[in-house]
């Protein structure tokens, strides 16, 4: 049985404060020290509490700005030209939301960044461009639009675009806020180019086929070996599964980008999504933990994030902060909308912290504000 959120009750801290216990207090923090009642309620909040605030940054009032990046330093000296997508309440980690960080960053034609590795795990969403390539542990695989890509954490890995490509740009996602949190993050650069140790395109077209998996693996990585997801094979399994499934009340028609071996997340720390909002699809809100960012792929919409209304389009890129009453729209009855995500959700399950609440009142939708 629930108790009612209030802290004047038993079981909470409610001391009146006195002279001589202000005293006390003083005393024991010369000694590094502190008393467990003056702070309880606010590290033991009723309910999970976020310090982000849900954000959304529009794709074309940023794309010249991270054009203009590679006009400004070279891939030599900047390492990666990335625009950093920073929450007003996170800047002091330089996170998007939560323990989370994303970014843009782009590749000219014959450019490519130096080999480099460190303790964050990293995840790509490819935004435009044509010829762009990663190498992960020797790895070289061609990228396209809606791509999804992992770099996990501790593989070498370098990006760059082919000369007879174009300009590319990927969204970034790492969780490199928190491995710093835990005080656990290095980083180290290759000396040279990565030897290729296997053909081009070897992860994808060997664990990328659909339920079929080397009768002779030998993976034993925590990480998914399949370190490209295609687009062109995502949006039609997305479309066949929508002709067969109701979709979820929530999100859609909603697939989990997964390790072809296990069926878990692709990565130790971050998980990825996609899901697509039927044509005219209207969402309910609920809230859950973990944190979520977000770029549409495809379509437009609007999102109800704690009661504010967020309209997206392709290439926005917004968040949804852990406990944030949130639900999606798409304003097509004629077209469907995607939405790609990636979340903390395999650290979140891990330590057994997740859950979930369902938005009641008004028929499952909140009242919106823009």
């Amino acid at each position: 049985m629930e108790t009612p959120q209030s802290d004047d009750q038993y079981g909470r801290a409610r001391v009146e404060d006195t002279p001589e216990l202000e005293a006390y207090y003083k005393e024991l923090e010369t000694l590094g020290a502190g008393a467990l009642w003056t702070v309880a309620n606010d590290i033991e909040p009723w309910e999970p509490r976020s310090s982000s605030i849900p954000m959304l940054w529009k794709y074309e009032d940023l794309r010249h700005l991270v054009l203009k990046s590679s006009e400004l330093v070279t891939p030599e000296k900047a390492g990666r030209r990335v625009v950093y997508l920073v929450n007003d309440k996170r800047k002091d980690v330089s996170a998007a939301v939560g323990w989370l960080y994303t970014g843009i960053q782009v590749t000219r034609p014959g450019e490519f960044t130096s080999a480099h590795r460190h303790k964050a795990s990293a995840l790509r969403f490819i935004m435009e461009g044509e010829g762009g390539y990663t190498v992960v542990d020797g790895n070289k695989i061609m990228l396209e639009v809606n791509d999804f890509v992992i770099t996990p954490n501790s593989t070498w890995h370098e990006h760059g675009v082919e000369a007879g490509g174009k300009t590319c740009i990927w969204q970034d996602g790492l969780d490199i806020p928190l491995v710093n949190a835990l005080e656990a993050n290095d980083y180290a650069v290759y000396d040279g180019t990565q030897p290729l140790t296997a053909p081009i395109n070897h992860s994808p077209m060997t664990y990328g086929g659909t339920g079929l998996i080397p009768p002779d693996n030998e993976w034993n990585k925590p990480y998914s070996p399949l370190f490209k997801y295609s687009w062109k094979t995502v949006y039609p399994a997305l479309l066949e599964a929508e002709k067969v499934n109701k979709p979820n009340a929530f999100d859609g028609i909603i697939m989990q980008y997964s390790n072809p071996l296990t069926g878990g997340h692709v990565m130790q720390t971050m998980g990825a999504s996609i899901q697509l909002l039927p044509k005219g699809f209207k969402g309910k809100a609920h809230k859950h933990t973990g944190s979520f960012v977000y770029q549409c792929a495809k379509g437009k919409g609007y999102s109800i994030i704690n009661g504010k209304r967020f309209d997206w389009k392709e290439r926005d890129i917004f968040c949804v902060p852990s406990w944030a009453w949130h639900e999606h729209h798409n304003l097509s009855d004629t077209e469907d909308a995607c939405l790609f995500s990636f979340n903390d959700l395999p650290v979140i399950e891990s330590l057994g912290l997740y859950q979930e609440k369902v938005f009641e009142e008004n028929g499952g939708n909140q009242t919106s504000r823009r």
